[in-house]
Formats: C-alpha cells, structure tokens, sequence
C-alpha cells in the first residue's frame, strides 16, 4: 500500500519483537498468567514481527500505531510501579522493557519505510475490537486483559455497569487512533497513492 517491498536485513528485522514476545511468554508462564500475553502491546509484537517478516505494511501501521498508547499505559500503570517493590522481579522488568521500548524502536524503524497512511486507524480500531473480544474469551475475568471484562480501576463511580464504560472507552478509543493517525500521517505520509 504505497511503499516499495521491505529489503532482506528490515524484514529479519522482525525477529527482534518476537523474540520479545517470547521474553514475556517466558515471564507469564512462570507467574502461571499467560492470559497477559494477549494485552494489545504484546501481541502487537506478534503483529509487528508477522509484518516484517512477510513484509505486510498494514500489520506493520497497526503494530506500530498501538505500540504508541502502550507505552503510555506501560510507563503509568507498570512502569512507575516498580518504584514502589520492596523487591523486583528483574527478570518482568526486563521482559516488560523489552516488549514495550524495544517493540517501539523496532517499529519506528519500520514505520520510516512503510510510512503511515489516513485509513490506519480504521484497521487499528479493528484490530482492538477482535483483539478484546479474544481476550474476553479466553482470559481469567480477574486478569482484566485488554479491559475485557471490568471496568478499569478507577472509573467505578462513573459508570455504573461495565457495558456503559465499554461503550465510551470503545467510542474514546476509536477517536483517539483517528488522531494519533492523522498525526503520524503528517510525520510519515505515504508517498505514492494508495490504489
């Protein structure tokens, strides 16, 4: 869509997001919660490492558009945590930092090539719907994977039933990838039409 074909070194290039996929499986497995592993920043290391390797510039956008809300939430809900520990599981924050920062830069490289078009944020919008409704289905209610299943701490006085939230939090999030889109389509604009 627009770009030429990913060369040979950018497209092995995607072995570096599922190796830090496979970091955090290892991680969840060890804590017995591998429902994590479907939360939208680490299986957008999945998408990301599929994108490059088969050189699919629309799952590449998508990785890369979601990486950037990810390390917002990582860094405020994860990342700021570890300061409060008495002790830290190294081998979580190395993972963590891995699947997030490494994810971004692996992406970032990318996106330079691919460039971002104005339609992304239709496929990323789509690619959250599924994303959390697998996630309902197969995750422990009480993992609240990608918030399939309750009302994010925080937000119970402003809903009252999960539906509701649902409802705004899907409408916010389809509103927020329309801007960040347009946004990261003015910094990497696709240069030829798209057909």
């Amino acid at each position: 869509m627009g770009t030429e074909p990913l060369n040979h070194r950018l497209r092995l290039l995607g072995l570096l997001p599922l190796a830090f996929f496979l970091a955090q499986a290892a991680h969840y497995s060890q804590i017995h919660q591998l429902g994590h592993l479907l939360w939208m920043c680490n299986v957008g290391n999945v998408l990301l490492a599929v994108g490059l390797l088969f050189d699919q510039p629309l799952m590449i956008r998508v990785a890369f558009i979601w990486s950037l809300p990810g390390l917002l939430i990582w860094f405020r809900y994860v990342f700021a945590d570890w300061f409060h520990y008495e002790t830290l599981d190294w081998w979580a924050v190395v993972s963590s930092t891995l699947a997030h920062i490494g994810g971004l830069a692996v992406g970032l490289v990318a996106i330079r090539r691919v460039r971002i078009d104005q339609h992304s944020w239709i496929y990323s919008f789509a690619w959250y719907l599924v994303v959390q409704a697998i996630s309902r289905m197969v995750t422990a209610p009480e993992l609240n994977v990608n918030v399939s299943h309750a009302i994010y701490p925080g937000w119970q006085g402003t809903f009252d039933s999960y539906w509701k939230f649902w409802f705004v939090l899907t409408i916010a999030v389809a509103g927020s990838l329309w801007v960040l889109t347009w946004f990261l389509n003015r910094l990497w604009p696709c240069l030829k039409p798209l057909p």
